[in-house]
Parts: C-alpha cells; structure tokens; sequence
C-alpha cells in the first residue's frame, strides 16, 4: 500500500490527470505515481521539465542510448519495476537490450564505453563510498569531462527517483486485478 493517500482520478490537478488518464489501465504503479504525488504537481511538473530534455529530449553531451541504458541497470539494482518496464527510447535500445541485455552487460553486445557506463553505474548504486580514483581515470578513457560529469548526474537521478518510488511503496501497492 502507498505511503501516500492516492487521490481519486477526478480530484488530481490537470497536469497528474493528463499523466494518470494517458497511463495505460493495466499500468497501476504508474497511475498510482501520478495520484501519489498529487499534493504536489507542480514538484512533477518542474522534475520533468528537467528530466524529459536531459534525458531524451536532446540536451546534454551524451547519447539518448547511454543514458536509457543506464536508467534500465538502475531500474533492476533499485528493483524499480515501473522504471523497467518503461521504454522511454524505444527507437535507441531493443526490447531484449533494455529487458535483460543491461543485467548482463559483458555478455550483450555493447560497445567497451556502454559496457563501462553500466559498470560505473553499478558501482554507484551498490558501492558508491568506494569510487576510488583509478575507477575515474577509467571513465576518463571512455567519455570526456564534460560527458563523465553528465554520466555521473544522469544515474545519481535515476537512483534517487527509484528509490524514492520505493520508499514511498508505490511499487507494492496492492494490485486492482
């Protein structure tokens, strides 16, 4: 059960209804996102207008691929399912890539800059505190500063915002089937 009281559909503010109403029926973690939140729309509204153009609308210095690539390791380690099953560069990452292909990136066929993208991302949800220097100066082969820092931000959100779904237990909510 949420944490959070879930506003009933007709009550949510126009932005989180738009949200709950283009959600698919059969997706309650998502439509119960959107009700959880609902004391505080402007807070989503204000973290998509960051997160939407960072992530796939074209800003930053890295690859729409990298970063979806990223947000899904992310999706399994914080156990977000709601996070994993979303496709948000479908056109970028195939379905077997983004279902399985992130868990087992030495055995997916990823170039060595995905493949250490994923593993520096592993490391900074699971062991963050020992991050050490030489693990740096590796990421400095595969991406310049401007990217690592960029790599760096991008995760650190995607840990963030999966584990305050977690925390918040929208994604034990009991399900309406």
């Amino acid at each position: 059960m949420s944490r959070m009281p879930l506003v009933e559909p007709e009550a949510l503010p126009p932005y989180l209804k738009a949200i709950y109403d283009a959600t698919p029926e059969e997706n309650w973690v998502g439509r119960h996102f959107a009700q959880a939140f609902a004391p505080n729309a402007a807070l989503v509204q204000a973290y998509q207008a960051f997160y939407t153009p960072w992530h796939t609308g074209g800003a930053g210095v890295l690859e729409p691929r990298l970063k979806e690539l990223i947000r899904l390791r992310i999706a399994t380690l914080n156990g977000c399912v709601l996070c994993k099953t979303v496709r948000m560069a479908p056109d970028v990452v195939a379905e077997d890539e983004a279902a399985s292909g992130v868990d087992d990136a030495d055995n997916a066929s990823f170039t060595a800059r995905e493949r250490a993208a994923i593993h520096f991302a592993e490391k900074m949800a699971l062991d963050h505190h020992n991050i050490g220097d030489d693990d740096v100066a590796a990421m400095r082969r595969h991406f310049t500063d401007a990217e690592f820092l960029e790599l760096a931000m991008m995760t650190g959100q995607y840990i963030g915002f999966g584990r305050v779904l977690a925390m918040l237990q929208l994604e034990i909510a009991s399900c309406p089937v």
